[in-house]
């Protein structure tokens, strides 16, 4: 006897589709950010070479980001496991959309901090008085990656729970 196709089996693809979502777009938001404020640092350095350690700040601020999408990426995949619970469109659905907030949030915040980590230290290497205020714009652009992984959690949370098994 055949199946009926109910469309549940590809939920998975989303599920997994998700997982990548969040780490690519995370990492990419993290190269982005260390390569434009990396730059930043290194052309500060010629003019100020004793500013550099104090500078590499938006480049630690920006590699965090990877992290927050790999830490989606995980709870994600480990949420899939169709053999031991049923996994519904609406888990994939949820995962995915867990997925992309956080991976698109990261990327998001990547840019905001290389642009702002590139422009930062270099004004910081002509006015040291710009520092705080560097640091506090790097802060709140990180913010916003912190939104997409407290958002991708309680939507990953929510699969699991489209039906009673």
């Amino acid at each position: 006897m055949a199946s009926v196709f109910s469309g549940d089996e590809t939920a998975p693809f989303f599920g997994f589709l998700g997982a990548a979502a969040a780490l690519v777009f995370s990492c990419m938001g993290a190269a982005y950010g260390t390569a434009k404020s990396g730059v930043g640092v290194a052309s500060m350095g010629v003019m100020r070479p004793e500013l550099v350690m104090k500078s590499i700040v938006p480049v630690v601020m920006a590699g965090v980001l990877g992290i927050y999408g790999l830490i989606i990426a995980v709870i994600i995949s480990t949420g899939i496991n169709p053999k031991a619970k049923s996994y519904y469109l609406f888990d994939g659905y949820a995962h995915l959309s867990s997925g992309l907030a956080c991976g698109l949030a990261g990327l998001s915040a990547g840019m905001a901090i290389g642009i702002v980590g590139d422009a930062g230290v270099r004004a910081n290497a002509q006015q040291p008085k710009l520092f705080v205020g560097m640091i506090l714009i790097l802060i709140f652009a990180e913010a916003l990656a912190l939104y997409g992984l407290i958002v991708g959690i309680i939507l990953s949370s929510r699969a699991g729970q489209s039906r009673a098994d």
